[in-house]
């Protein structure tokens, strides 16, 4: 930090819905949410994994399964042995208390060293010196097990930059086993084109800006990471942390340094989410239907509220997609869940605000369990687990034990309504609000 760099730096480049809207080639994310949908319902399969894995086929997996190229202008400059320098580049200290230089808009890639199949996930790599970085992914996962019981190296790759659906792929929590290559070819409607790395036999997104290629050791001792400005709004503590050894830096000959600073939202992960949230959706409507939309706002930094509309059929029904949105992939490190009746808008926060403060009856419609939580999670009082609250936002039934007669809303007549939208002109009222 602190350096001059001639490498121009891309910051917020997916900070806006037009933005990310522009950055997946669409004129609205719901395309992408549709053309999921119309694909997945040909031909419905049985479980949410298998829809997963269904999507590449029903989209012409030929045409769109990533590619292998002899060259790509990732590798137009090779660095090696002592020409390895991380400070070299513009890596940014995000915050005043973080630890140190972090990269935080890079893909991680590594393999399954048995079966060969590709990982990529978006993880933070704090600079410890010219060619080391701690790597912000947890040490059980990813198959660094399997490497200790083989006794081996794991090789990583890791790319900057290049078409922002590589970088919006890598991003996106789909589940273990599905190429997030593929799933970028998909979006982008293109096959991805891959170039073998000069390290490691790992292959690299050909037209990114910028490739690290190295190892982690799994029988290494963790290292520091941190403290680092998160996205909750707060900062990560130190912690312990696999070392990534670097075996080569690759780049462009013109070279931008692509960046993102997370911290108390709205920020630009923000609009990634909000664009995961709508594209994922209809995957999740297929596992049950009686879904209507769903809204995890920003400000609640993805894994604290989830606000569910439904099509209540019977008595606790809220009370079945609570248990099962808690045990189904990233929705299950949900904090909070609230579940509405489906007329009620859960992307307008008032309405949900006004719904939630008059339809609940604390002790009966709050429930509480416990299990995962997300690892960011300060509030848990053990690292990753804690506890989360359902709230029960429908109208109650009399099955449910409400004895009592639900009131109706208060709505204005359609003879009022017309009558006015006839002499409205004449009023000189300006600026109405007249949603309702």
């Amino acid at each position: 930090g602190g350096k001059k760099s001639d490498i121009p730096v891309l910051i917020n480049m997916l900070g806006s819905k037009n933005r990310m809207n522009w950055a997946l080639g669409v004129e609205d994310i719901e395309e992408v949410a549709t053309e999921i949908r119309d694909l997945v319902k040909k031909q419905p399969p049985s479980s949410f994994l298998e829809k997963l894995k269904m999507l590449p086929t029903l989209a012409k997996i030929g045409s769109y399964a990533p590619k292998k190229v002899s060259s790509g202008s990732c590798q137009e400059i090779v660095l090696t042995g002592d020409e390895i320098d991380l400070t070299k580049f513009p890596i940014i200290q995000c915050w005043p208390k973080d630890g140190g230089s972090f990269i935080t808009f890079a893909c991680t890639i590594s393999k399954d060293p048995d079966n060969g199949i590709r990982n990529v996930g978006m993880y933070r790599l704090q600079i410890l010196d010219k060619k080391t970085t701690a790597m912000h992914w947890q040490i059980h996962k990813h198959g660094s097990q399997r490497y200790r019981e083989l006794k081996k190296k794991i090789p990583v790759a890791v790319y900057l930059g290049g078409d922002p659906a590589l970088i919006f792929a890598g991003a996106c929590p789909l589940p273990d086993n599905f190429d997030e290559f593929l799933f970028a070819g998909f979006l982008r409607k293109k096959a991805v084109e891959l170039v073998s790395c000069k390290t490691v036999e790992l292959e690299v997104p050909a037209n990114a800006e910028m490739v690290i290629e190295g190892y982690v050791d799994p029988e290494e001792p963790l290292v520091d990471e941190g403290p680092f400005g998160d996205h909750t709004g707060y900062y990560t503590l130190v912690d312990k942390y696999p070392a990534f050894h670097v075996t080569a830096i690759t780049h462009r000959k013109q070279m931008i340094y692509p960046t993102t600073i997370v911290g108390r939202p709205p920020m630009e992960d923000g609009y990634m989410g909000l664009a995961i949230t709508r594209i994922f959706l209809p995957l999740v409507q297929l596992t049950f239907p009686e879904i209507k939309d769903m809204n995890i706002p920003v400000e609640t930094c993805f894994h604290n509220l989830a606000i569910i509309s439904i099509k209540k059929t019977y008595p606790a029904h809220a009370q079945k997609i609570m248990s099962s949105l808690w045990g189904m992939g990233q929705l299950m490190f949900s904090k909070c869940i609230i579940v509405v009746d489906e007329d009620v808008n859960v992307q307008n926060l008032s309405e949900v605000a006004w719904r939630v403060g008059n339809n609940i009856d604390a002790k009966r419609d709050i429930v509480f369990t416990e299990g995962p939580v997300d690892a960011l999670d300060h509030a848990s009082p053990r690292f990753g687990i804690g506890s989360k609250m359902g709230i029960d936002a429908t109208r109650k039934w009399k099955e449910e034990g409400y004895d009592r007669q639900w009131p109706p809303d208060i709505e204005m007549d359609e003879v009022t309504r017309r009558r006015i939208d006839e002499i409205w002109g004449r009023l000189g009222i300006d600026n109405p609000d007249r949603s309702n």
